[in-house]
Parts: C-alpha cells; structure tokens; sequence
C-alpha cells in the first residue's frame, strides 16, 4: 500500500478540525429544542421523527439549514427554518408557535407549511430576525395581531400569513418600510379590519397584494405603479375606483361594496387579463376607453352582479369569458359577441336577468347550433320569443326564459 504524503495528512487534520469545532450555536440549538417542546407532528405527520438532539441538527435534522455565522466564529447558525412537509396528504403540525423562533437570529428564510399551529405572531419578530427574505405561515390558526415590528425587515420580499385567524388592523408601516417587499398575502384571515393604509400608494416595489376575504373597509388607495396582482375581494370596501397601476395583469375587486361608473381606463391597461369587478354597486354606462388597443384581449371579464345600465359595449367581444349578468344592460346583444361565439373565440357569455330585447345570429349562423364549447345564457331578459341559442345556464339562473313583459315595457320607457 502507499504510503500517505504528509500533505494529505494536514489536509484531512484540517478537515477533522474545522468539522469539530463547527458546531450549532447553543443558542440555536436552545431555540429549536424550545420549538421542539411546542410543536407536535398531528395524526399521519412525521415530520419531527428526524429531530433527535444527540445527533448534529444542522446533518440530521428535517428542514433545517445551516450556514457559518462569520469568518472569525466556527458556531453553525440556522438560516432556513421549514416546519411540515408541505405534501397535500400530511396533516401538517399543532401547537403554540414559540416566542423562541425570535432567537433564530440568522433566519433568511422561515416557512411553516399548513396545519393546525395557533398562538400569535412574537411581537419583536421583525426586530429578531433583520436577515429574513422569507416569512410563510400559511393555512394555520394563528391569533392576533400582525406584529409592527415587521416593517423592520430591510430584505423582506415574500410575506404571506394568509388563511389564519388574525385580527386588528394592517400597520400601515409594513406597507411603505420594507423596501425590498414584493408578495404580500393576507388572504383569508376574516378579522383584519380597518381601512387599506394610504401608505400601499408609496409601496416602492410591490407586485403581488393579496387581502381577499377579510374585513377591510373605506376606499380603496391609489395603488402603486409597479402592482402587477390586486385581489381584494371579499371585504366592505366602498366609495369608487382609484387610479389604477399600468402594469396590472390580475384585478379582482369583487364582493365589496364599490359604486360609481367603472373607470373606462381599466379596459386599457396593456397587460390586464382578468377583470373581476362583480358584485359591487357599480352603475351607470359601461364604456370603453375610444384609444383602447384592438389587439387587447381579456380571458374574464365579469361585471356580473351590479346596476349598470345602457347597452353593452361591442368591445368587449375580445374576452374569452364575458359575464354580464345581473344588470339593467338594455337594447340588442352587440353582433360582435354574437361572431365572438359562433366562431369559438368567446367560451363563455352570460346576460342573463337584464333588459336585452335582441339577439340575432349572422346570417351565416342562422340554423346553426352554437359551438358545443360555448356557454350561453340569455335567459330572463326581454327577447321575444326567446332565443334558441341559450345553452350552458347555471344553475342559479332564472328558470323563466323571458321576463315579464310590463317589466320590459318600463324598462324601455313604454306603457
């Protein structure tokens, strides 16, 4: 056998050496043993079974990642810190979340996947952890508020607390303090209130805002000009549309209690595709803008649900999806939507309960069956007799084809 150079020697020495005395932080270590005694792996979890403290956290342990502290310090801090497996089939973790997740000091990235954790959010979590890139606490049962001292996250560009049961109002700080924010989800919480900080105006690189299915209330604030997703739906907003952002792709406003006209601008906006103003008190004409790009196509646009009035704009032929039902919407289906149809470029079209007294088919189309992908419903308006071409209703929808004819006479101005 060959013999082992000395070089080699000092080299594996080295190694032996460094791997001893790089070890956890005892602070670290205290900290997840403290997590440890909080949390517990619900019925058909295992996610703790590889957390066994005689062994190395930083080799052996399940979602923990390690990293030097710095140059002159051979202590291993956690960096990333991920509870639950994520899998659609494990039931995730239950306990309180632990106040010593705060001493995690070195933390970019704290993710806890969902499950049944409760307790609240530690107050000085923001001020703990100045490294965080990352908070997810998602599908879990946290209480109370959402602490101020998350504005003092200087790197913080994901926050998503979504679907838990916190309360109170949104700092407004959070919103304007954190430079470096770009996805903020609080979806699904129920107990946030209050109005939307006017501070979400100055926002400096927000592109993802998600507040669904809260309480918010008040107007809603400018938004910012990078905001790319907007879903507010689901809350008690009110008054009308602010100025929106140029690089929208996702609107949803639904569910609320906005009034006014509806901005024609918002047909405009370059990038938009889906808009969902629905169920709102919206009402006066429907129109779009006159420069609106004719290369502009919507895969949804839904209306559906408010009081508006006039008939509706041909324009909006270029959406895939089209609901306008539930208005005051009177005079003829505008023959562009009736072509968008019959040639399968607009999947979906319901008008059902307005005032519309025409629906007629081109030429070409006349016998014709409308294409088996379309859904349409046209039902309880104001044709007569009612069109054939009424397939695919909801179940929602007025079982009548036809409303009363007084109510159409009114509605037209008649006797």
């Amino acid at each position: 056998m060959s013999p082992i150079h000395p070089p080699f020697l000092f080299l594996l020495f080295l190694f032996l050496h460094c791997s001893a005395q790089s070890s956890l932080s005892p602070t670290d270590r205290q900290a997840l043993l403290n997590i440890r005694q909080n949390l517990f792996d619900l019925p058909g979890s295992t996610f703790f079974s590889s957390w066994n403290f005689s062994s190395d956290p930083c080799l052996s342990f399940s979602g923990i990642t390690c990293s030097p502290e710095d140059d002159d310090n051979n202590f291993l801090r956690v960096s990333v810190l991920t509870l639950g497996t994520g899998l659609t089939d494990s039931p995730g973790l239950g306990g309180i979340l632990p106040t010593s997740i705060s001493n995690l000091t070195a933390l970019t990235e704290l993710v806890i996947f969902p499950g049944r954790i409760t307790g609240q959010i530690p107050t000085n979590l923001g001020g703990s952890l100045p490294l965080l890139r990352l908070l997810s606490i998602s599908s879990n049962l946290l209480l109370g508020p959402i602490p101020p001292s998350l504005s003092n996250l200087p790197f913080l560009h994901t926050l998503d607390l979504s679907q838990n049961q916190l309360q109170d109002s949104l700092p407004p700080s959070l919103l304007s303090s954190n430079p470096s924010l770009k996805v903020l989800i609080l979806a699904y919480n129920g107990g946030l209130t209050g109005p939307i900080p006017s501070q979400l105006t100055y926002a400096p690189n927000l592109l993802h805002l998600d507040l669904r299915g809260n309480s918010f209330t008040g107007f809603l604030p400018p938004l910012p000009s990078t905001l790319r997703f907007l879903s507010v739906s689901i809350n008690s907003l009110s008054g009308p549309l602010p100025p929106t952002s140029p690089a929208l792709e996702f609107l949803d406003l639904s569910n609320n209690v906005f009034s006014g006209e509806i901005p024609p601008a918002i047909f405009s906006l370059p990038r938009l595709s889906s808009i969902l103003l629905n169920d709102n008190n919206f009402s006066g004409n429907l129109s779009l803008p006159f420069s609106s790009d004719a290369t502009v196509r919507w895969a949804v646009v839904d209306v559906s649900h408010n009081l508006l009035t006039g008939e509706p704009p041909a324009g909006l032929a270029a959406a895939d999806s089209l609901y306008l039902n539930d208005n005051q919407f009177t005079g003829a289906v505008p023959e562009e939507y009736i072509e968008s149809i019959y040639n399968g470029s607009m999947t979906t079209f319901y008008a059902q309960s307005n005032f519309l007294s025409v629906f007629s088919p081109p030429p070409a189309a006349v016998g014709m069956a409308v294409p088996a992908s379309a859904s349409l419903c046209l039902s309880h308006n104001c044709m007569l007799p009612p069109p054939a071409a009424t397939t695919g209703c909801p179940a929602s929808a007025q079982a009548h084809l036809s409303r009363p004819s007084n109510q159409c006479a009114a509605a037209s101005g008649g006797d």
